[in-house]
């Protein structure tokens, strides 16, 4: 037991998350570029266009320069095995997000240097929060125009109530990017950037006499401002972080490969390392407890020729060694773990064993679903996921009949991922099924992996709803007969969904019928 201990005490389980554009997929690259797991940065930005991330395998985005879908990174920096997970790169997939973050024990929130604190930002700010999932803070972007360093500070302060301590200080801005102060191990550092950014910078160590000599400016400007910071009690503090109380900030450019190696070591040095997950009793599971696991993705054909199903789970508690048969706690059915993975991207090799805090992907996962648990020894359930309020409804239909068998088996399949939200009734019945999402880029990968992996080409016709929320079976008939509503059931759990054409419809009805059950759903983290 001691071994699964140790062994926990050495992994490192984050998300990249920030607003759209902010960089998160060039970070991630960067940061398996600085841990040698590659040897060349796929974000590549020139006149000869931008090359396909490793952590962008899907071709809708390797096309749109956007990652739709999470994925998974797996690799050692510093004797500790990092598990980092990339989340989705517009916010109409946000839902993908929060499960993300539903199986990770840190954050690493990036900051556009000239945009700030962006609505999404803070929405994912307000999530972590709620999920007491400690943030570092990395200001992206520095080696371009950009706000002054303190204004940001004061931003971030002011609207996340977290305080901020940055542990690297900026020399130089505004497309002037020199290098950092490191406060935290007492460097004054340099960078230089090599060709396309597409191996590690080079970094010079300066002392106080070359920094003054050769930045000048620069070097007294960023001394002026840390000895602000010290006189104001701006630094690091461990039980304030891990507390959701402060957040630790570093400055860099991932693009150009500045300050992402002392990102990674703020990871090894302060970030926090896997601790017993509370279960739906709201009892911790010890890490050395047996096997215990959370589902948080689920994902199909993400390699073509073998089009498999892929559940990613995060490991809660014990070790896992592949082979072992597990118990389902939704069905309590076995499940047998012979095919299991180590995940990079879309590259996939078998993994034998794996520790509290690793992500392990196991094939052909037909029976599990995002928020499932899987266990060994004694019987535990970790709490779902909960599934975002659509905002968005649109009927999907199959262009060609011939292929009617081909539709449904892929419509089933998009709904068990978690890719949209699909609703059934008596009155449109099951050629027609509604699909709900958060946003309406959903309904593009929807029509896309349709066509790409299943050839089946799909037809979809917008509704005029705007609003869901959960009923129950005694509200149910008397909604269905009310103007501008309709109810359906979703089909991955049951739930009853009554959609409203607007937020006045469902006043109205809610004024004439007060005894109605309405319960909002999970609200959305999208600015």
């Amino acid at each position: 037991m001691a071994a699964i201990i140790q062994e926990a005490a050495r992994r490192r389980t984050f998300a990249v998350i920030s607003h759209p554009d902010a960089g998160k997929s060039t970070m991630t690259e960067a940061l398996a570029l600085h841990a040698s797991a590659i040897t060349e940065a796929g974000a590549v930005h020139g006149k000869s266009g931008r090359r396909g991330v490793t952590s962008d395998w899907m071709e809708m985005e390797k096309a749109r320069g956007i990652s739709i879908t999470s994925a998974a990174l797996r690799f050692e920096y510093r004797g500790h095995m990092f598990n980092l997970v990339d989340t989705p790169g517009h916010a109409d997939f946000s839902e993908d997000t929060y499960r993300v973050l539903a199986a990770v024990d840190c954050a690493v929130m990036l900051l556009d240097a000239a945009k700030g604190m962006e609505p999404q930002t803070l929405k994912l700010f307000e999530v972590c929060r709620h999920r007491k999932i400690p943030v570092i803070t990395f200001v992206n972007k520095w080696d371009r125009p950009g706000r002054e360093a303190l204004e940001l500070l004061d931003e971030i302060q002011e609207r996340t109530g977290l305080k901020p301590t940055p542990i690297t200080w900026p020399i130089g801005n505004g497309g002037f990017f020199h290098g950092v102060a490191d406060r935290a191990a007492d460097r004054i550092v340099r960078y230089t950037r090599t060709p396309g950014g597409a191996t590690k910078a080079i970094e010079t160590d300066l002392s106080a006499e070359q920094a003054q000599a050769e930045l000048g400016e620069d070097w007294e400007r960023a001394k002026d401002e840390i000895d602000l910071l010290s006189a104001i009690g701006s630094n690091h503090d461990q039980k304030t972080f891990e507390a959701h109380e402060s957040t630790p900030v570093l400055f860099g450019a991932a693009l150009s490969n500045f300050g992402v190696g002392r990102l990674l070591d703020a990871m090894v040095d302060i970030a926090p390392a896997p601790t017993p997950r509370p279960d739906v009793k709201d009892d911790p599971r010890p890490l050395d407890e047996a096997f215990s696991g959370l589902v948080f993705k689920v994902q199909a054909n993400m390699d073509p020729s073998h089009r498999d199903r892929i559940a990613f789970v995060r490991i809660c508690s014990g070790k896992f060694e592949r082979g072992m048969v597990l118990t389902h706690a939704a069905t309590a059915r076995p499940f047998a773990t012979k095919y299991a993975q180590s995940v990079f991207g879309q590259e996939r090799a078998t993994i034998d064993e794996a520790f509290p805090g690793d992500v392990v992907g196991l094939v052909n996962a037909s029976a599990l679903r995002p928020g499932d648990t899987l266990y060994d020894g004694l019987a535990v359930e970790f709490p779902k996921i909960p599934s975002f309020a659509p905002e968005h409804f649109s009927t999907a239909r199959v262009r060609d009949s011939s292929r009617s068998k081909q539709f449904r088996k892929g419509i089933e399949q998009l709904d068990a991922e978690g890719v949209v939200q699909v609703l059934r009734s008596d009155v449109r019945g099951d050629q027609s099924p509604v699909l709900a999402a958060v946003g309406p880029m959903q309904f593009d990968v929807v029509k896309h992996r349709m066509a790409v992996e299943f050839n089946t080409e799909i037809a979809m016709d917008r509704l005029d709803f705007g609003i869901a929320r959960l009923t129950d079976a005694e509200s149910a008939p008397i909604l269905a007969r009310q103007r501008g509503v309709e109810v359906f059931t979703r089909t991955i759990d049951g739930a009853l969904l009554a959609l409203f054409t607007d937020e006045w419809r469902m006043r109205g009805v809610m004024r004439e019928y007060p005894d109605l059950i309405l319960n909002a759903l999970l609200a959305d983290t999208r600015g």
